[in-house]
């Protein structure tokens, strides 16, 4: 973080400082009282069974610069202490005025799946050309998303940064933080559709990104979605298609290779010429985050070479389509989130593996409502339509899951109710040439699965 004053802060946020110097210099930003150091502010959060405001004193002991309050607080003569309304909210304005102050080039990611190895491709080809930063795992929230902000150094040249939601308005708010010169949105799919009410909610709710676009902005989106195909003829910003065999899209692949567990190479072609694409993760559901990676590239001016490489030389974050040599035996740690559609894009990876006993461990896709049953039974098709020979389930929705295969003709089903029944049974069970996906959503925990069998 760059260096900012408190009379800084207190202009960010129009909060009162209740003791201290204005003119004490901040060095770096916090909302863990157990890290603070010499010359970071505090900043407590309250959650449902958390209030940062009681550590304020342990984090002045640990040497904080200066801490925020939104309660009555005790006053330290020698400290620094600035009232705000609300102490989350005042987070956020300050990211929005460090960002507009320390601005750079900036991508930001949304859409309900496959948003964080879309950022971490955009961030591989941008590195190509900019000190770029990114958004660390999957700090996408009105926390971790000015946490991120507040790590824009001198250095940096460009940024990307992800965007999730749960809730009308969140989209909107966190582009008010970020200010995108550039958003994609990968796809329209279920994800907290609980919350959203219909896939047409969430259509709605991503397209927030675009509340403060202009003429000088681009919105590139997923031209075969269905939603996003019909966001057409914007005068405000342009709009920038990509897509799978479909020469209407301004940038499409076509002559898809699938070389199951070692990637996929393709086919791109932009403006009339074709490219040789190889991505190193499999999935024909990669060629698309691939193709958002180009469309970004190209708009920050990034030649096709390095394009190419960038997207070929790229880092998943962990636990997502982590595979893992263990034993004879391949492991698809595929556990760190959860939707239908990135359920039906990781069984196709389990089914395109060739000679090998496949078994799927999947747990509950979370957030789903009075979706959840018919969403989870109709994946059972998807179990039995990609050759998956043991499927092992955790989870009352997933029991739904399991009947649908069961429906569909499969008879190697077994279900628990919880995650740790799954790691007791799990771990033995698992045997040199066996393929094995492992998928829930972030609340079953199912990274335990993963560590059930490899430190079995």
């Amino acid at each position: 973080m760059q260096s900012m004053t408190i009379a800084e802060v207190l202009e960010a946020t129009g909060g009162k400082l209740l003791s201290g110097d204005r003119n004490k210099v901040i060095q770096d930003i916090t909302t863990d009282s157990r890290k603070p150091a010499a010359g970071l502010l505090f900043i407590p959060l309250v959650g449902d069974k958390f209030d940062g405001h009681e550590f304020i004193n342990a984090a002045f002991d640990l040497g904080a610069e200066a801490a925020l309050t939104h309660k009555e607080t005790e006053l330290l003569i020698d400290k620094t202490i600035v009232k705000v309304e609300d102490t989350r909210k005042a987070l956020g304005d300050i990211a929005k005025y460090y960002k507009t102050k320390h601005n750079v080039p900036t991508v930001a990611v949304t859409g309900s799946v496959g948003k964080t190895t879309t950022k971490d491709m955009i961030y591989s080809v941008m590195a190509k050309k900019y000190n770029t930063l990114k958004t660390e795992a999957n700090h996408n929230n009105d926390i971790g998303l000015p946490l991120t902000v507040f790590s824009l150094e001198k250095a940096h040249e460009a940024a990307v940064l992800e965007m999730g939601m749960n809730h009308f308005g969140e989209i909107e708010y966190l582009a008010s933080i970020g200010r995108p010169d550039v958003a994609v949105i990968t796809n329209i799919g279920e994800s907290h559709i609980e919350n959203l009410g219909s896939r047409e909610g969430i259509f709605k709710a991503k397209m927030e990104i675009t509340k403060l676009f202009n003429k000088n902005n681009t919105l590139i989106v997923n031209g075969d979605d269905d939603f996003l195909s019909t966001v057409k003829g914007q005068e405000d910003y342009k709009v920038v298609y990509y897509g799978i065999n479909n020469p209407d899209n301004d940038i499409y692949a076509k002559d898809i290779v699938n070389h199951g567990l070692k990637g996929v190479d393709f086919t791109a072609v932009a403006d009339g010429k074709e490219y040789k694409v190889e991505v190193s993760v499999p999935g024909k559901h990669n060629v698309y985050n691939a193709l958002a990676a180009i469309c970004v590239g190209l708009e920050f001016g990034i030649s096709m070479d390095q394009i190419v490489e960038g997207i070929r030389n790229f880092q998943l974050t962990g636990m997502r389509m982590e595979i893992t040599d263990y034993n004879g035996a391949q492991i698809i740690n595929d556990s760190y989130n959860a939707s239908p559609d990135s359920i039906k894009a990781a069984l196709s990876v389990l089914g395109s593996v060739d000679n090998m006993r496949k078994i799927a461990i999947m747990g509950d896709v979370l957030e789903m409502g009075d979706f959840a049953k018919d969403a989870h039974y109709n994946l059972g098709k998807e179990v039995v339509d990609n050759g998956v020979d043991v499927l092992i389930t955790a989870g009352e929705n997933m029991k739904y899951l399991a009947k649908g295969a069961r429906d569909s003709g499969m008879q190697d089903v077994i279900s628990f109710d919880k995650t740790l029944d799954v790691c007791n049974y799990i771990k033995d069970k698992i045997k040199s040439g066996d393929a094995v996906l492992i998928k829930a959503s972030r609340g079953m925990r199912f990274e335990e699965v993963y560590n059930a069998i490899i430190n079995k």
